[in-house]
C-alpha cells in the first residue's frame, strides 16, 4: 500500500479542489469484479495511463487501464495545468549530459508535446479551456544574461521561433508582480484544465473500447510472458505487456522505478474572482506564469478570473494541516495587492522528480515498463509518453529508446538496507538547501 495514495485522501472522492468544483465530463466508474485479460494493463489512470491507452486503441492494442481512486485524481487533476515545451532541462545542460544529437531529438519530442495535446483536445471536443502562451520570469537579474542568450540558441542552433527574450521592461506586458525581472515567452505551449483534460482523454479511450477501472489498486505484478497483475480485490488480470504509470503515487509497487522516482508534494490556490481591472493588471496577456526558483512558484488566470496559484512544497508524506496559509505567503511575496482577496479553494497533490528533472521511461523486462518521473512538467510530457509507448507496443521504439537514453540515477542510499525509508528524508534536506539557496 501507498501513503500517498491514501494518507491525505478520502477512497475514491476526489479533492476539493477549484478543478473539480468547475469540472465537466465527471463520471463514476466500476470496480475490477472479475478475472480479465487484456494485451496491455496499464497501472494508473492520469495523462500517462490514459494517453497510453487511447494511442494504443487507435493502434488496435486492447488495453485495460486500472486506477486506485478515480481517474485524474492523482497530480493530472491537481497542477497548474501548464502545457509546456521542450525538457524540464534545458537544452545547454543536456547536451552536456547526452550529446547535441540525443538532445535535439529530445527537444524534438518535447516541442511536440504541446502540440499534442492541443491535438487531441480539438480532435476529442475537450472541454480544457486551452489559452496559448507560457512565460518564464527570472526572479535574480542576474540570470537575464543568461535566459537572453539561451533564447538566442534555441532560435539559431534549434530553429524554434515560438520563444521570445523579455527584457524587464517586456515582461511587464505579461506580468506586473514584484520580485521579478527578465524571461521569456513561449507561444507553443500554453494552459488548461487539466482534469477537464484527464476526463475528456478518458471518453476518448473508453469510446474506443478501453475498459478503465476505478477504485482498484494493484497490490501484485507477477512477471513472465503473460503478466499476472493481482488487486486489492483479489481479481487477477493477464496481460501481455504491463505498464507502470504511477509518478507520484507508485509507493513500493516496483523498486526499481522508485530508487529513481521520489515522490514530493505540491500545493495550489485559487482565489475568488478577481476584478477585471485588477486581473487585467497583474497579468495583462492572460499567459501563464512560472519562474527561476528552484521551489518553483507559478500562477495563471482561470475562466471565471481567479488567480490560480501553486508554491510551497513538502517532502514527507502529509500535507500541512492549512494548505490556504502555506500557499498564502508566496502568493503575497509576488502579489501583495492581495492581501485582502479570499482563498476560495485549497488543495494539495504528489508528483514524481528525478535527480536530473528528466522523466524516467524504463524497460523494466522484455515486456514490463515504466514511465514516469516528470518533475512537474507532466501535461505536456506525459500525453507524449502515451503516444510513444503505443508507438513502441506497435513496432516503432525510436522515441521511447531517445527517452530512455536520457539520464535519471537512483537517489542517493537507494540500494541500501531499508533505503525505501531513507530516501524521502534525504531529498528533503536537499530540497531545503536549494529552498534556502533561492532566497539568498
Amino acid at each position: 500500500m501507498s501513503a500517498t495514495l491514501h494518507l491525505n485522501s478520502t477512497p475514491g472522492q476526489y479533492p476539493d479542489s477549484y478543478y473539480h468544483a468547475t469540472a465537466t465530463g465527471e463520471r463514476r466508474r466500476g470496480r475490477l469484479t472479475t478475472n480479465m485479460s487484456a494485451d496491455v494493463c496499464i497501472i494508473g489512470g492520469g495523462f500517462t495511463g490514459l494517453s497510453s491507452a487511447l494511442h494504443l486503441a487507435q493502434l488496435g492494442v486492447e488495453a485495460i487501464v486500472l486506477d486506485a481512486h478515480r481517474v485524474g485524481w492523482g497530480a493530472s487533476g491537481r497542477n497548474g495545468g501548464q502545457a509546456s515545451s521542450g525538457q524540464r532541462l534545458d537544452q545547454d545542460a543536456l547536451e552536456s549530459l547526452v550529446g547535441v544529437p540525443v538532445a535535439k531529438e529530445a527537444w524534438r519530442i518535447g516541442v511536440n508535446a504541446p502540440r499534442l495535446v492541443r491535438s487531441l483536445i480539438q480532435e476529442h471536443s475537450i472541454d480544457a479551456q486551452w489559452q496559448t502562451g507560457i512565460v518564464g520570469v527570472n526572479h535574480k537579474q542576474r540570470f537575464d544574461a543568461q535566459t537572453e542568450a539561451y533564447v538566442k540558441k534555441l532560435q539559431d542552433d534549434y530553429d524554434y521561433h515560438q520563444i521570445e527574450w523579455l527584457s524587464t521592461e517586456d515582461r511587464l506586458k505579461h506580468i506586473k508582480a514584484r520580485g521579478y525581472f527578465g524571461g521569456y515567452r513561449d507561444t507553443n505551449s500554453g494552459h488548461l484544465h487539466p482534469l477537464n483534460y484527464a476526463f475528456g482523454l478518458a471518453s476518448a479511450a473508453e469510446r474506443l473500447g478501453v475498459r478503465i477501472y476505478e477504485q482498484t489498486e494493484v497490490e501484485d505484478v507477477r512477471d513472465g510472458s503473460i503478466c499476472t497483475i493481482t488487486t486489492n480485490s483479489g481479481h487477477k488480470i493477464k496481460a501481455s505487456k504491463v505498464l507502470y504509470a504511477c509518478n507520484g503515487y507508485l509507493g513500493f509497487l516496483r523498486e526499481a522505478v522508485g530508487r529513481r522516482v521520489m515522490p514530493i508534494n505540491n500545493f495550489m490556490v485559487a482565489t475568488q474572482p478577481l476584478a477585471a481591472e485588477l486581473s487585467a493588471e497583474l497579468l495583462p496577456s492572460d499567459a501563464a506564469v512560472y519562474d527561476s526558483r528552484f521551489v518553483v512558484n507559478y500562477f495563471r488566470l482561470s475562466r471565471d478570473n481567479r488567480l490560480l496559484f501553486g508554491g510551497g512544497e513538502t517532502y514527507g508524506y502529509r500535507f500541512p494541516d492549512n494548505i490556504a496559509e502555506f500557499v498564502r505567503r508566496p502568493l503575497l511575496t509576488i502579489f501583495p495587492e492581495l492581501r485582502d482577496v479570499k482563498i476560495e479553494y485549497a488543495w494539495g497533490g504528489t508528483l514524481g522528480i528525478t535527480m536530473t528533472r528528466l522523466p524516467d521511461f524504463q524497460k523494466l523486462t522484455s515486456n514490463v515498463y515504466s514511465m514516469s518521473g516528470y518533475s512537474g512538467a507532466g501535461v505536456s510530457m506525459a500525453t507524449m509518453a502515451g503516444k510513444i509507448f503505443a508507438d513502441m507496443i506497435h513496432g516503432d521504439d525510436r522515441d521511447f529508446e531517445i527517452m530512455a537514453q536520457l539520464p535519471t540515477p537512483d537517489f542517493p542510499a537507494s540500494r541500501l538496507p531499508f533505503s525505501r525509508y531513507l530516501r524521502a528524508p534525504m531529498l528533503a534536506m536537499a530540497m531545503k538547501f536549494y529552498a534556502i539557496r533561492d532566497q539568498w
